[in-house]
């Protein structure tokens, strides 16, 4: 177990960084470190979530760790020309202003070596829009955690279809009150209920198109 992954595993975003600038500083490529340490480091902290080892506050720790190590890896991989396992466009739809969940998933894909965009709360189905238009992600998420703003959902759904952007995206939804009976009826490519679940999905929507 290398330093760099010990410090994510256990949330620790200083030592993740000063960890991952010691490997940049001896040689180490980054994206060796982000496929070696980092990824599976995350995929451990789902994997122990999942078995409720670890909980929102663990999650939110590695997260951040992960953040904190991939920030001076970034310049570097851009120039090296490395590629995102996708992209994402993430908000809490129009009317709800719950951002915890969102964030936790967001830090769990980007840790995943998703590249994300946040829109932040409240976004109306204009702005997802414009977002698929401008960004040209592979996945839009949709978080809600009041069943009042769940409609809100669907109109997102249907704004895309109506852009003619629906087809060139994978739509992703959860949230508390959201099920699967629910993304199913709105037309979503799946549901996902907690942020390990997220990142599951995200791969696995993926898949198919990464063996085009």
């Amino acid at each position: 177990m290398s330093d760099l992954y010990d410090a994510i595993l256990k949330g620790r975003a200083p030592a993740a960084e000063q960890a991952a600038l010691r490997a940049l500083e001896a040689g180490e490529a980054p994206l060796e470190l982000l496929q070696r340490d980092m990824v599976p480091a995350m995929d451990e902290v789902g994997r122990r979530f999942e078995c409720q080892d670890y909980f929102v506050p663990e999650l939110l720790l590695a997260a951040r760790a992960m953040k904190a190590a991939l920030a001076p890896m970034r310049p570097l991989l851009a120039a090296n020309g490395a590629q995102p396992a996708g992209r994402v466009v993430i908000g809490t739809v129009m009317g709800d202003l719950h951002d915890i969940g969102k964030n936790v998933v967001g830090y769990m894909l980007e840790g995943a070596g998703f590249e994300v965009t946040d829109l932040g709360v409240d976004v109306p189905p204009e702005a997802f829009v414009d977002a698929v238009r401008i960004r040209r992600p592979d996945v839009v998420c949709l978080s809600a955690l009041l069943t009042v703003t769940m409609p809100a959902m669907r109109a997102t759904i249907q704004a895309l279809a109506a852009a003619g952007l629906r087809d060139q995206v994978k739509v992703m939804v959860g949230g508390a009150p959201v099920t699967q009976a629910f993304a199913a009826e709105i037309g979503a490519d799946g549901h996902a209920d907690h942020a390990a679940a997220a990142v599951t999905l995200a791969r696995r929507l993926l898949a198919p198109l990464a063996q085009v």
